[in-house]
């Protein structure tokens, strides 16, 4: 296996590339939506707040990703034997193949509900309208008092 360790990079274009086979990542809530919307299994490495549901998320409810764990809690390393177990997994493993069809049919959801009329615009066209009524209900219940 080969792997590049870099300080920073446009992260949504490399998830985008036909090269990368999967994501290392803490699982904030925005590399969350890049890898679902890359398409791209990922090895889970939570380390606080929303980062551990998300990761639950992906490895057992849309099922793209494995969680890599730390074998000692005292010094909370990850051993390299770790992350070659959770990389192999999602790469090569008996789980592979299974895990990028999710990861590649949850790219497409996440496509068709941004498009136009999906339900992400939906929903947000819904919201406005939410509001605009409930504005125009308050002025009209202050304006009678």
């Amino acid at each position: 296996m080969r792997g590049k360790v870099v300080r920073w990079a446009p992260q949504e274009e490399v998830l985008g590339h036909v090269a990368v086979a999967c994501f290392v990542t803490h699982c904030g809530w925005n590399s969350t939506l890049e890898a679902i919307g890359a398409g791209k299994p990922v090895v889970a490495f939570p380390q606080w707040g929303d980062q551990v549901t998300d990761a639950k998320f992906l490895e057992e409810v849309f099922r793209v990703g494995v969680r890599m764990g730390r074998g000692d809690t005292w010094t909370k390393l990850v051993r390299r034997e770790e992350v070659e177990r959770c990389l192999r997994e999602v790469t090569v493993g008996p789980r592979a193949e299974e895990m990028k069809e999710n990861a590649a049919r949850w790219k497409r959801e996440a496509e068709a509900a941004v498009k136009a009329g999906g339900s992400s615009e939906r929903n947000v066209r819904e919201f406005v309208e939410e509001v605009k009524k409930r504005s125009v209900r308050r002025k009209t219940e202050t304006a009678t008092l």
